[in-house]
């Protein structure tokens, strides 16, 4: 199990689901004063908290901080649960309203919406759907997932395919739907730096379900008619590439999705949207060598201190 060393946790029972017990888990650092400015933290899919340094940036800058592991991730993922598994986004939204709540309770009226990947694609929704979305007066995207990196031909087969085979099939998995590369440059075992759970976050992932990829694409589909009313800041790498297998040049490029559709959907998001280009960028910004973090953590903070 990975420990925080500086931070709490704190078990969110939740609604039972099609599967059982469910509970999420927030996770507070334990130098949070109360009474100030906070940031709540979405992690990406394959994934869970471990970024225990981003807490630690955003309390140096007076911030209190929070993190979710959302269900059946990480510390929240229960063993009759099938691992990162959904049949909608809108499932997540129960622990984001919990959290927001209490945050919003001892904070100083200022919560903000953090989101990388997925997490961050479930945060751009929440933001137009979510019951507590008018507690949060801004949403931070670290690489949102706003389209599926593939070509035309297998987004069609997403879009025309997906839906019916999960009504069918709510389990049914698609086969060889992840690379390892990503995993490989960024755990302190392989080419990284950053030690994590890889029962939690395995080097070829967990199994990918068509249920899921419908959820996905359903997802992508609703911020066509995205309207954010808050300041959105979308942090993301200069460059995409695609890898079966680690390279080199993934130490510095977002090799999981294209910074083009990044940049092209997250534009249209709200009618106050930043975009933020981090030179030589991981997919998770903040994973980057520390020359390129300490630029994301300089422009983020100053964009924060602008609103």
């Amino acid at each position: 199990m990975h420990k925080l060393k500086d931070y709490s946790t704190q078990k969110l029972a939740l609604t039972p689901d099609y599967e059982g017990e469910v509970i999420a888990t927030l996770i507070s650092l334990k130098a949070n004063l109360g009474k100030r400015k906070a940031i709540l933290y979405l992690h990406g899919y394959l994934d869970y908290f471990f970024q225990e340094h981003l807490g630690e940036a955003f309390n140096a800058r007076a911030f209190d901080f929070y993190a979710l592991d959302l269900r059946k991730y990480g510390r929240s993922l229960l063993a009759h649960q099938h691992p990162n598994y959904c049949r909608s986004i809108s499932e997540y939204y129960e622990e984001i309203d919990t959290a927001i709540r209490q945050i919003s309770r001892s904070s100083n009226g200022e919560v903000y919406l953090m989101g990388h990947s997925t997490g961050g694609l479930i945060a751009s929704n929440y933001m137009n759907y979510g019951k507590e979305k008018d507690l949060v007066k801004g949403l931070l995207l670290n690489s949102p997932f706003l389209g599926f990196n593939l070509n035309r031909p297998v987004k069609t087969i997403i879009k025309v395919a997906a839906r019916p085979i999960a009504a069918m099939f709510p389990y049914a998995r698609v086969k060889g739907a992840l690379s390892p590369a990503y995993v490989k440059s960024i755990h302190k075992d392989f080419h990284g730096i950053w030690n994590f759970n890889l029962d939690w976050k395995p080097l070829e992932g967990f199994a990918t379900y068509f249920a899921w990829l419908a959820a996905i694409e359903k997802a992508h589909q609703s911020l066509k008619r995205s309207n954010i009313k808050v300041p959105i800041l979308i942090l993301h790498s200069h460059a995409s590439s695609k890898y079966s297998d680690f390279k080199e040049e993934a130490m510095r490029k977002d090799i999981v999705l294209d910074v083009d559709d990044i940049k092209r959907i997250g534009a249209k998001l709200g009618s106050n949207v930043s975009l933020l280009e981090i030179e030589n960028a991981k997919h998770d910004v903040f994973l980057s060598n520390s020359i390129v973090r300490t630029e994301a953590f300089k422009e983020m903070f100053k964009w924060l201190a602008a609103l």
